[in-house]
């Protein structure tokens, strides 16, 4: 990580990702924008098990949202989904068990899910960081395949059940971690340079934020 962008990630992290950013933020925000019921609505949201994906999966579940939870191991899954009904009351809540870092896995979903389902809004929040690097069966490495290739399948994957439908949206979480790295094109899958499972995962959302 160069010094220039360690000192741009410290400067903004200090702005805007502690509780007086959050805090400075809110006061833009205007809470009669969140008010809305969106019933026959669908929404798919990639690790929807836990942090901002099950908190997203709540909140669009209380407005009376249809959701699908993607995740990748079935008990902590189940658990989330029984809570978000139970908070919400709706029971509109579908989980679909895909390991994201397996394209076989991923295209057998998309072409399942393209025949049972319809969607408005794709919300790709799912991520892992595995810190030594390590190979799936298909020879690419987790952390590449997960937040990069991953998301990529799914997406493109989803564009045509998403382009029937008004308004469609595809939401894609990044993270400021982001912010430390510039996108190697010439080592995506971290080949080339000493292992850092921060630096790849960095690597991976920039590579994100620029798709």
């Amino acid at each position: 990580m160069s010094l220039y962008r360690s000192v741009v990630w410290f400067a903004k992290g200090l702005r805007e990702y502690t509780k007086s950013g959050y805090e400075s933020a809110c006061k833009d925000f205007v809470p009669h924008d969140l008010e809305v019921q969106i019933p026959g609505r669908v929404f798919l949201v990639t690790g929807g098990n836990s942090g901002i994906g099950k908190a997203t999966a709540l909140e669009i579940a209380k407005r009376g949202g249809t959701v699908h939870l993607v995740c990748r191991d079935q008990a902590p899954a189940e658990d989330a989904r029984g809570e978000i009904i139970r908070e919400s009351g709706n029971q509109n809540i579908f989980l679909h068990i895909v390991d994201l870092s397996d394209p076989k896995q991923i295209w057998k979903f998309v072409e399942n899910f393209k025949q049972e389902h319809k969607l408005h809004v794709l919300i790709n929040n799912a991520g892992c960081m595995v810190n030594k690097r390590e190979l799936t069966e298909d020879g690419l490495e987790k952390n590449f395949a997960a937040n990069t290739l991953g998301v990529y399948i799914l997406t493109t994957g989803l564009i045509p059940v998403l382009e029937k439908e008004h308004d469609p949206r595809v939401i894609t979480v990044s993270s400021g971690g982001m912010l430390v790295q510039k996108l190697n094109t010439n080592d995506l899958q971290s080949e080339r340079t000493p292992f850092d499972g921060t630096m790849v995962y960095a690597q991976n959302k920039t590579g994100m934020s620029r798709s």
